[in-house]
């Protein structure tokens, strides 16, 4: 495809030829992992004279040599040697599914990985279940379903280590800045930083959901976590309160500004957010309707009311189990309530209108051009973007494990 045609090309015409090209790289990848394989059948001293394989590649590529071993050790797992000690590959039928080009390297290594955890007795039957899933799945929920192979063979897992807290010694700085910004800055015990550290990993993995991949840099994910680990707290019920109340901030916007999604809305005394995120907000809040006179003084304020009760939000959470965009993983505690139809347009706040989304995807879904729906039998279903798929077929979370006396 040449400049001026890519120039005239529509997201649709850009996302195909993009698609084609990653299946001519893959199956290239896939050609070079059987060529190396011959080449340690045959002998890379005699043939090369390099020690290793992977030497020979890190040559001939010009990459690291720590790349060219992971290559290597790959295309072990998948082809089969041919010396008279020969040894059989380990994931065979995925060797053969990447010579198609279907294939990205991380699901390679996603069942790589969970096919060498499953008794060898078992491994040709799971990788086929794995190949299969992974025709319509990313490669998170490719290895939940590795893990879930692995409980069922051994249901006793691993024993837990248990550990001894260290003396606690904690400081803590949280400043506002003139711009806007707020600085953090402390010192923490041993045992602190660990919890903390442990928290924040766990919150911000890469996103590895059916809407892309997650390009953020490790100090933007560590703050997303961080501002996912608020909203964790704030929504705990064993908050203390202040002044009689459950802590909570104030968002003051227009009602045609949070219709619409343009302008702005004041956060708590001084801060600003667009009228955008309000309206996210909106989605799952306690709303106390206020008029106000020509200057901002309050005339009339009406009964606070949360648009999701308590009940219907246990609901979501027996539902939906998590939040419920193909892929994601993160678990109920995490998940904001969406309204379907927004409750500003006339939406109803009832189960067939809500949907538990976390929230990168709550943003996600308010900005992008995946829609949501809730299918005949009850549960919530994705319709991607025609520039993801042309079919535009309906996908869900199939990660969350449902309750146990589920059908």
């Amino acid at each position: 495809m040449d400049s001026e045609a890519v120039w005239q090309a529509d997201a649709e015409a850009l996302a195909d030829r993009l698609r084609a090209l990653l299946t001519v790289v893959r199956s290239a990848e896939a050609e070079i992992g059987a060529l190396l394989v011959e080449i340690e059948s045959r002998g890379v001293m005699e043939l090369f004279g390099y020690r290793s394989t992977a030497r020979l590649l890190e040559h001939l590529a010009d990459i690291p040599h720590t790349a060219a071993r992971r290559t290597v050790t790959r295309a072990y797992a998948l082809n089969a040697t041919h010396s008279l000690d020969g040894t059989p590959a380990l994931a065979p039928a995925t060797g053969v599914a990447a010579l198609t080009g279907s294939l990205s390297t991380s699901m390679i290594d996603t069942i790589i990985e969970a096919v060498s955890r499953i008794p060898a007795e078992h491994r040709d039957t799971a990788e086929q279940d794995l190949l299969a899933f992974a025709a319509d799945a990313g490669h998170r929920q490719v290895a939940a379903l590795g893990a879930r192979i692995v409980a069922h063979l051994d249901p006793d897992g691993a024993a837990p280590v248990e550990t001894e807290p260290a003396t606690p010694t904690r400081e803590l700085s949280l400043r506002r800045k003139r711009t806007g910004v707020w600085e953090l800055s402390g010192r923490f015990d041993d045992e602190t930083g660990t919890r903390a550290g442990a928290l924040l990993d766990a919150l911000a993995e890469r996103r590895t959901a059916d809407d892309g991949g997650d390009f953020r840099s490790p100090q933007e994910r560590y703050g997303d976590a961080f501002s996912d680990a608020v909203d964790l707290a704030l929504n705990s019920p064993e908050l203390p309160a202040q002044a009689g109340e459950r802590a909570h901030v104030m968002v003051a916007v227009s009602l045609a500004d949070l219709k619409s999604g343009l302008g702005h809305a004041t956060l708590g005394d001084t801060g600003l957010i667009s009228a955008f995120e309000a309206r996210i907000h909106a989605c799952d809040c306690k709303l106390i309707p206020a008029v106000l006179g020509t200057n901002s003084e309050p005339l009339d304020l009406g009964r606070a009311r949360r648009l999701i009760s308590p009940g219907l939000r246990r609901a979501l959470f027996l539902r939906d189990r998590g939040c419920a965009f193909p892929g994601c993983h993160r678990p109920p505690r995490h998940c904001q309530g969406h309204h379907i139809r927004h409750w500003v347009d006339g939406g109803p706040t009832d189960l067939a209108n809500l949907v538990l989304l976390c929230a990168h995807h709550h943003r996600l879904i308010h900005r992008s051009g995946w829609q949501v729906r809730v299918a005949s039998d009850g549960h919530p279903e994705f319709v991607p973007p025609r520039f993801l798929d042309k079919r535009r077929k309906p996908r869900r979370n199939n990660l969350h494990q449902p309750l146990p006396f589920a059908a």
